[in-house]
């Protein structure tokens, strides 16, 4: 299974918010965003303070999709 931060994303479009302002008010380090812009894996810890952030679920925030997806 690959991990998507898309509807992460398009949340961010939607409240207006850029990935600048969501990692200081969440207190992301800087390396975390990148690993979230390339879908890889970040703690919960960081899932749970960017849900808290954008009050959504994390379901709201991120998918998992099959490996298969990203090869075609």
């Amino acid at each position: 299974m690959a991990i998507s931060y898309n509807k992460l994303w398009k949340l961010l479009v939607d409240k207006k918010m850029s990935k600048a302002d969501l990692r200081k008010a969440a207190g992301i380090a800087p390396n975390t965003m990148t690993r979230l812009r390339r879908d890889e894996e970040v703690t919960l810890t960081v899932l749970h303070k960017i849900c808290s952030i954008l009050e959504v679920d994390i379901g709201d925030i991120m998918e998992f999709l099959p490996e298969d997806s990203f090869s075609k």
